[in-house]
């Protein structure tokens, strides 16, 4: 085996651990509380030492919020594939597919929506969740003045276009996942997500000046 195939295969080994220990870890912060559960119990529930379980997560907050910052680079190549003549609405809407895909996984669907109630009622990982969304807005408003350059009609540098259209978009993100909450088990976060996109948008302008 070269050493690429080695490394490569140790790295699927560790997403394959981490999944392992956040889903037994988010079935107790569901069943005890994310304040009650400790990470000795998260490491009884794997069958691994304390130390074991902090070589792959730091905390108990990155065991919950840790799935976000993966996502991030999924949500800007599914940004990259859209029709460059696109509305840039339909593309951010199209782009949060990768949240709603995450919500529904299988074999974890059934976690998704009592964790973002924990996510959504502790403020310390309501604080970092909303940090990692502000992350993820500002990889997307680059990615944004990215394509209109690629385009031939790039923003200038003070247009507040890229970032507000963002910002609103994401806005309509945190309203459907508070949407969701309120209409489980009945609701969908995509059904959620498209009334709250299609309540502000599309109203965008499309053209700009360098």
């Amino acid at each position: 085996m070269s050493e690429k195939q080695q490394a490569g295969l140790r790295a699927r080994t560790r997403r394959a651990v981490r999944r392992e220990i956040a889903q037994a870890a988010e079935a107790l912060f569901v069943e005890r509380g994310f304040e009650a559960t400790t990470i000795d119990d998260i490491a009884a529930a794997v069958g691994m030492s304390q130390r074991s379980v902090h070589r792959y997560f730091a905390s108990k907050e990155e065991i919950v919020l840790g799935k976000f910052d993966l996502v991030v680079d999924d949500m800007l190549a599914a940004l990259r594939d859209r029709p460059a003549a696109e509305p840039i609405w339909t593309s951010l809407h199209r782009t949060f597919d990768v949240m709603v895909a995450l919500a529904e996984a299988p074999g974890h669907a059934e976690l998704v929506e009592p964790i973002h109630r924990i996510v959504f009622r502790t403020p310390a990982l309501l604080a970092g969740y909303l940090q990692r969304l502000q992350r993820m807005q500002d990889a997307v408003v680059s990615e944004l003045r990215a394509r209109a350059e690629a385009a031939g009609t790039p923003y200038a540098d003070d247009d507040p276009t890229p970032r507000a259209v963002t910002a609103a978009a994401f806005g309509c993100l945190i309203a459907a996942q508070h949407s969701w909450l309120a209409s489980a088990p009945k609701g969908s976060l995509a059904s959620a997500l498209g009334r709250a996109m299609a309540t502000v948008g599309p109203r965008e302008p499309e053209a700009h000046h360098s």
